[in-house]
């Protein structure tokens, strides 16, 4: 314990803990596993069940997403930890998809705390630790552990994966990981173990992962070449796809199954992600067994807030988390493939260290008006800046800056026609702030519908 931190807050108060975490380290992010690991061991959590972390540069929180609602669907209990949240810190320590109780997570980091000694844990590594703890107190069959950032030097890394995936290889983060694909690939690929399976979604794997999976010992199958999907209908006619893997290794050396219904989360690079995820538990087949119907129960059950995420209203506003060029890329593949009469406006907010320019050029010939807002913590990107970037990055139609993202919202909302649709990317900040603005109307429209008729009611009383 640091004497200049003062006494550590009450074991149930988990906003005093998130507040502890942020004065230990003075760097918000420093990479590194030797303090994480002390503490780890000193904490003497070690996994009682099948592992599989999941890294890369997108696609990650979705493919943990597959993988829990498969396992769910099949019987099992699952801790599912990723990072960041949207609304609520909670949301990223899940069991069988719900959010842990604050008073949980809250005793957890006190454990991490007793642990800690002196070391200076930055927030994520102590919030990994916490999750871990409440993972470790859990009953469980079966354990999803999304990387933050990189993979190699990551807090997650601590634990020895069953499985590892690399869902996605872009240039992200690039002052952390490098500013190549190859630079990048072996950073993530530092999450593969000797001997333990090892997945690259990316059909297009760098050199550098390939040859740190070779350097590490891990067998690895990319997607396309040692596994993959094709389209197939369903019975009913509509819309399906097949898994299908190869494996010399094993008596079923070829394996198909078909039909498989389409992922309830939208967008084709879905299905990329849910063939990783079947990959993965293809895997685990031994320790974990899985009918084929309980995964399609999982496809159709999967959910995840902020990617490509409709809210049914109207206007017509999608939510998505697109925070980097190679996300983007698969948004704007997405909404190419959902044509509309009208026009499709954007609300865009983002941090400064991101590749702003590279987001709007990926989004440019599929927004016909922009809604921009600064961030105002200390990472987030000015008006200036993202007036900049979408100068340079060939942005179309109007553009409407706004005070926060909240007015940005609103003004996109109210120029927006019938036909027209409202996206709301750029960060997970963006999305969260705007998803829970959603929700607070909803809540207050719902409570002024049950108003009215109770007011109704009464009226009919003394008619």
């Amino acid at each position: 314990m640091d004497a200049a931190l003062g006494s550590p807050p009450r074991p149930d108060d988990l906003a005093a803990w998130l507040a502890w975490a942020e004065r230990l380290n003075p760097q918000p992010i420093e990479m590194g596993l030797d303090r994480v690991r002390a503490v780890h061991q000193a904490l003497g959590l070690v996994p009682r069940v099948p592992v599989i972390t999941v890294g890369g540069t997108n696609g990650k929180g979705s493919t943990c997403a597959m993988l829990s609602a498969l396992l769910q669907s099949g019987g099992y209990r699952v801790g599912c930890y990723t990072s960041p949240h949207l609304l609520h810190p909670t949301e990223r320590v899940r069991i069988d998809g719900v959010p842990v109780a604050e008073e949980r997570l809250a005793a957890a980091c006190a454990r991490v705390e007793s642990a800690r000694g002196t070391l200076p844990l930055t927030p994520f590594e102590f919030g990994t630790l916490a999750a871990l703890c409440v993972f470790d107190e859990t009953p469980l069959d079966a354990l999803v552990l999304e990387v933050g950032l990189g993979g190699r030097l990551d807090a997650v890394n601590v634990v020895d994966a069953d499985v590892s995936v690399v869902t996605s290889i872009g240039i992200d983060h690039i002052e952390f990981l490098g500013n190549t694909r190859d630079a990048i690939g072996f950073e993530k690929a530092g999450i593969f173990r000797p001997g333990r399976p090892a997945l690259c979604g990316d059909p297009h794997p760098p050199l550098g992962l390939l040859q740190q999976a070779q350097a590490l010992g891990a067998p690895l199958w990319s997607q396309g070449a040692g596994y993959g999907w094709s389209a197939c209908p369903c019975a009913d006619g509509t819309p399906g796809w097949r898994f299908w893997r190869v494996d010399a290794g094993l008596p079923d050396a070829c394996r198909v199954i078909e039909p498989l219904p389409l992922p309830a989360l939208e967008g084709e690079i879905q299905l990329d992600n849910a063939a990783t995820a079947l990959m993965a538990l293809d895997r685990l087949r031994d320790r974990l067994p899985l009918p084929d119907e309980a995964l399609r129960a999982g496809l159709r059950r999967v959910q995840l807030a902020g990617r490509f995420q409709r809210l049914g209203t109207r206007p017509d506003i999608i939510l998505d988390v697109a925070h980097n060029p190679h996300a983007a890329q698969r948004l704007a593949a997405t909404l190419a493939g959902q044509p509309l009469a009208g026009r499709t406006l954007a609300v865009l907010a983002m941090l400064r260290d991101k590749d702003m320019r590279g987001v709007v050029q990926a989004l440019a010939a599929q927004v016909q008006g922009w809604c921009i807002a600064p961030i105002t913590e200390r990472r987030g990107a000015s008006i200036e800046e993202l007036s900049a970037a979408l100068q340079a990055g060939g942005a179309q139609g109007p553009v409407t800056a706004c005070t926060d993202i909240a007015a940005a919202l609103a003004a996109a909302r109210a120029d927006a026609g019938p036909e027209d649709r409202v996206i709301v990317c750029g960060s997970f900040v963006t999305v969260g702030t705007a998803l829970q603005q959603l929700i607070a109307e909803a809540a207050v429209g719902t409570m002024a519908a049950a108003a009215g008729e109770r007011r109704a009611a009464d009226k009919a009383i003394f008619v």
